[in-house]
């Protein structure tokens, strides 16, 4: 986090937190009350800051008031760059990528470093393209169908993802279990009883 905040909180430490404001959609965009954040500083801000606490309520830390965030779906939209790998919404790296999960919609997720992350809907192509059968080569056209059509109704493949660090394998997933499975809440809601801040 940034120094400036840690400070804030440590002089303001009982400032209300923020619910309802603040929201993440499935392309890794930031949406103020349903406003699209376009002023690259505030996004830059934002994934600087943007944190978890111990009930898995995603949040950005602003000074010293907590803006808990809705998840559209998961807490990490992925993206894949030609020059820099594999990328969270917030600037981070995903690091290793040790799991890939394709749910019923055929939404692609990554377990990697900074967390459980979709993967942005304009990177599929890439993708499809690094998906590996049990050789070890890219599926025809004919198998690939097979095989997602399996992982989409929730049944194993013998399928791996090549992140340029070697192969990953390739799990079937239902969207609904994804936040109990990686433990955060997609809805954070104000507890009853705490003072609302507006």
């Amino acid at each position: 986090m940034d120094d400036i905040v840690l400070r804030g909180m440590a002089r303001w430490p009982n400032v209300p937190s923020v619910y309802g404001w603040l929201s993440l959609d499935r392309r890794g965009q930031w949406l103020l009350k349903g406003d699209r954040v376009q002023n690259p500083g505030i996004i830059d801000f934002f994934g600087r800051n943007y944190s978890c606490d111990d009930s898995g309520r995603w949040f950005v830390q602003n000074g010293p008031q907590r803006v808990f965030v809705r998840l559209d779906y998961t807490p990490y939209v992925y993206r894949f760059s030609a020059g820099a790998g594999i990328q969270a919404h917030t600037g981070s790296p995903a690091g290793t990528v040790t799991r890939v999960c394709i749910d019923e919609l055929g939404h692609v997720l990554l377990e990697a470093g900074p967390g459980i992350g979709l993967v942005h809907d304009a990177d599929l192509d890439t993708v499809v393209a690094a998906l590996r059968g049990a050789d070890g080569k890219p599926p025809g056209d004919a198998a690939l169908e097979h095989a997602l059509s399996r992982l989409q109704s929730g049944k194993p493949v013998a399928m791996t993802l090549d992140t340029g660090s070697g192969p990953v394998p390739v799990f079937p997933i239902a969207s609904a279990d994804v936040p109990a499975r990686y433990g955060f809440n997609p809805c954070p809601l104000q507890p009853a009883g705490e003072e609302e801040c507006y």
